[in-house]
């Protein structure tokens, strides 16, 4: 499927960049259709591979904290072991640097937000903290190429972070618990590097395209307005995890098209409505600690395999993942009442980013968005 623009005879034919124009393309019938295709994974190896090495280390890290005095750590444990999702994709020397830096910002992340329930700082001073963490964790994340998953892990940490009151013994012990699965998972990744395919000149794979430091400081102001909007409304609404709404609006607003900002819309949107379901019909039987565990590391192994297939499909596994974790940091707090708020608020945030998104585009983007919808009324 092509985005260039048609020609006849030769001549450029001048698309109209007006948003209402814009907005008709995106609710047309073929994002709806071109949501559900099926993909092929740039390399099934690399990200069964990064799954695995994730869910090796929640399979190490996880039990060893819940058979210890710290068991109330052991979701700070999982939230470590998510740095070895990343770099899947880079050259063979550059991914353990760049899964170590994943690493860091896992574990500031969880610093960061934990120490403001330390300091007294308010819910809405946390949740300001927050929106603006979505917009700087996006610019690090491309512009130092740390690659899928991006930033929605970061702001996943911030989230379940985020809590009322703490001292300072209790923000250290949190941190501590991230860092040592982080790096145990960078160990696990060094061991096992042999395994990975590295990209060479017959076998590409993607890869963040080059940005200016200024464009990507647009995208990250951008990304955190919808942010804003979105954890303030969760929160008024009741919610008590606005960083889903937040998350949900970032995974809009990091395609680098309009067209692929609404399918990743759609498709985050159906996805999570099917895996809070299966989510809510295994919290409600109040599964004990190990069966979750042992959830846990299929369904990572399972998400980055099917995930280059269809992000929709991958979210059916990311979003039952995603409340099993929460539920393990706050077993007492956190239930199978959760799934129907992170359905609410994934659909808020994924209409406020695709909002934000059509609003603050410019006439490149909508350019390229009708050169899309042509091209795929002559060819689909």
């Amino acid at each position: 499927m092509s985005d260039s623009p048609t020609t006849t005879d030769h001549a450029p034919i001048a698309l109209p960049a007006r948003r209402r124009d814009a907005l008709r393309q995106i609710l047309h019938t073929r994002r709806f259709e071109e949501s559900l295709k099926l993909g092929t994974p740039p390399s099934v190896r690399n990200s069964a591979l990064a799954g695995l090495q994730a869910g090796l280390t929640t399979a190490i890290c996880v039990p060893l904290f819940l058979l210890s005095p710290w068991a109330h750590l052991a979701g700070f444990a999982s939230l470590g072991a998510l740095a070895a999702l990343f770099g899947r994709f880079a050259p063979r020397r550059s991914r353990t640097g760049i899964v170590l830096q994943c690493a860091f910002w896992q574990t500031f992340a969880v610093f960061a937000m934990s120490a403001t329930a330390w300091l007294g700082w308010s819910p809405a001073a946390q949740l300001a903290l927050m929106a603006i963490s979505c917009g700087f964790y996006l610019l690090i994340s491309f512009r130092h190429h740390f690659g899928a998953p991006g930033p929605l892990i970061f702001i996943f940490a911030v989230g379940g972070s985020m809590t009322d009151t703490l001292d300072l013994r209790q923000v250290a012990e949190r941190t501590l618990a991230t860092a040592i699965a982080a790096v145990f998972a960078w160990l696990i990744c060094i061991a096992s590097e042999s395994l990975r395919h590295p990209p060479t000149p017959e076998r590409t794979f993607p890869k963040d395209p080059e940005r200016s430091l200024g464009e990507l400081g647009f995208m990250a102001i951008r990304v955190s307005i919808a942010a804003f909007i979105v954890v303030y409304a969760s929160h008024a609404l009741g919610m008590n995890h606005p960083a889903w709404a937040a998350m949900g609006a970032v995974a809009v607003m990091q395609g680098s098209h309009l067209h692929i900002s609404m399918h990743r819309a759609l498709q985050r949107m159906a996805g999570t409505l099917i895996g809070a379901t299966l989510a809510w019909l295994l919290l409600i039987q109040q599964p004990p600690a190990w069966p979750i565990v042992v959830a846990l590391v299929l369904l990572q192994v399972l998400t980055e395999i099917i995930i280059g297939v269809n992000y929709g499909l991958a979210q059916t596994l990311i979003t039952p993942m995603a409340l099993l974790m929460t539920h393990l940091a706050a077993p007492t707090a956190a239930s199978a009442a959760m799934a129907p708020e992170r359905v609410i608020d994934t659909i808020l945030g994924a209409i406020v980013g695709m909002v934000i998104a059509l609003i603050l585009s410019n006439a490149d983007d909508r350019r390229s968005l009708a050169h899309h919808h042509q091209s795929s009324r002559q060819y689909g």
